[in-house]
């Protein structure tokens, strides 16, 4: 393992993330969306995850830059950012298939919406965003570079602290009870912890 086979992991999972969220996207946007919370607001918060997941640690693994702020470089980290991504994208790939079409990018409730508890969502309410998280881990292990390779992290972290909450509320005052009964039985991120 080396840092540039690291940054090639990387960039395949980036690939990897985009070829499994296409057919969920191109199904979706078939459905008509009966309430949105699609907004300046979500689409700052959406563009900063964007650019801490993709667009600052592409530029490291392209140019390098900022090379001032690498660090070591452990090959262990690299076998464990790729076991990482591993999961992180095989948990992406199960909350989109056991989403289906009720799948939005955005905060959105579509015609015939359903309120999914099976597979994954039995166990914890926001996969997707585990999924990221364990994405942004990925990156930071892959990347040896303080600003590269922490920035998945900053970026996911935003976007769960500004957006969970109402995702949340939406929910709920589109399930009402069957949502509040959800909540008590799942764990937002981790199974029976967080």
């Amino acid at each position: 393992m080396t840092p540039l086979v690291c940054k090639f992991i990387w960039f395949a999972g980036v690939a990897s993330w985009f070829v499994i969220r296409y057919p969920f996207q191109s199904r979706s946007k078939k459905i008509r969306v009966i309430r949105s919370r699609y907004g300046l607001r979500e689409t700052s918060i959406l563009g900063f995850a964007s650019l801490c997941l993709y667009v600052i640690p592409g530029a490291y693994a392209v140019t390098g830059f900022p090379r001032s702020l690498d660090h070591p470089f452990f090959p262990a980290f690299g076998w464990l950012g790729l076991l990482v991504l591993c999961a992180g994208l095989w948990l992406f790939f199960r909350s989109h298939a056991e989403l289906g079409l009720n799948w939005s990018i955005s905060l959105e409730i579509r015609e015939q919406h359903a309120l999914v508890q099976d597979g994954v969502y039995r166990f914890v309410r926001h996969p997707m965003y585990s999924s990221f998280f364990l994405i942004a881990l990925a990156q930071f292990l892959l990347l040896p570079n303080w600003f590269a390779g922490a920035a998945g992290l900053v970026g996911v972290g935003i976007l769960y602290v500004f957006r969970v909450r109402q995702e949340e509320r939406l929910m709920q005052e589109t399930f009402d009870g069957d949502y509040i009964r959800y909540v008590t039985r799942t764990k937002r991120l981790i199974p029976w912890i967080l």
